[in-house]
């Protein structure tokens, strides 16, 4: 079993999850020009430009990228609270149908799995309307075929799982399997879920401003490659490995901003939207194999 010493060291320099994939291009180009201005400058040409330092302040350039990080992993962590209350709400829902909803025949409780299913339905198909997926065999086994094949022609499937759960609360209602309290209750629970999805939609469809983005990136640039004219007299030859690892780290951090800016789709650093969905349906499946130990079949409106 690895230490942490070991762990800390196989971290550094694991390269899935990375962003070196990402940004190796441009760090080779930077370094490769690097070389290129230490091989004029070892030939005696004009090229050591000190002053070229104070063009853009290292400062100016840090608090951009600081910005820039810290503004991608706030919608980062916001997905992953959107996630979270998403989980705790189906949770709670579905204890509450669970439990509460009377039972009054052999079709109740068709019903109620019915309506437990759609619950997990509703989180897979938020998942998959997020990466832009299409309706596929994993909503296919959650609910009956007929609301399935629905599913494939609506623009907006967690909508309409959502009006299939209402449909079914104010259908029981209406059945005396629930009293006016509880359909309240649960209304709001569901509500909850529709604004989670529309927090989630916010987060995808508010990018990053362009010409934020582009400013930043052109900074990048100037600045990696006014580097070696700046360094290229005390460095000489090492001037192209150094200008390399300042990119590396300039453009790497850059790299990670527009990383994690999407929280919802299939990277490594993005939020593990499956796993969330395969425990969400587990928990369901253990809640519908227990039995409340008082069952009403009683409840009157009020």
């Amino acid at each position: 079993m690895a230490t942490k010493k070991q762990k800390w060291f196989i971290t550094a320099f694991q390269i899935k999850g990375s962003v070196i994939s990402t940004i190796y291009q441009q760090v080779i180009f930077c370094g490769m020009f690097g070389v290129f201005i230490s091989i004029l400058h070892h030939y005696k040409l004009p090229v050591s430009q000190p002053i070229l330092g104070t063009v853009i302040p290292s400062i100016v350039l840090g608090l951009l990228l600081v910005f820039r990080t810290n503004t991608a992993y706030e919608r980062f962590w916001e997905g992953r609270k959107i996630w979270g209350s998403m989980v705790n709400t189906i949770r709670n829902l579905a204890r509450q149908i669970w439990v509460s909803v009377d039972e009054n025949s052999l079709e109740d409780k068709d019903n109620k799995i019915i309506a437990l299913n759609l619950l997990v339905a509703f989180a897979v198909a938020t998942k998959l309307h997020l990466r832009g997926e299409k309706i596929n065999s994993e909503l296919e086994e959650l609910m009956p075929a007929e609301k399935f094949q629905n599913l494939k022609i609506v623009n907006n499937p967690p909508i309409e799982i959502a009006f299939w759960i209402g449909d079914y609360l104010q259908q029981q209602y209406n059945s005396h399997n629930l009293n006016s309290y509880q359909l309240i209750s649960m209304q709001e629970l569901l509500n909850n879920l529709v604004d989670n999805l529309g927090a989630s939609e916010r987060i995808l469809k508010t990018p990053m401003p362009l010409a934020y983005a582009i400013h930043l990136k052109q900074l990048l640039l100037l600045y990696c490659l006014l580097l070696p004219f700046q360094v290229v007299a005390s460095l000489d030859l090492w001037t192209g490995i150094i200008s390399a690892l300042v990119s590396f780290s300039l453009l790497g951090i850059e790299a990670i901003g527009l990383e994690i800016e999407n929280p919802f789709g299939y990277d490594t650093n993005d939020l593990p939207l499956d796993n969330i969905c395969t425990n969400m349906k587990r928990n369901i499946d253990d809640l519908m194999s227990l039995r409340p130990s008082v069952q009403s079949y009683s409840h009157k409106n009020i």
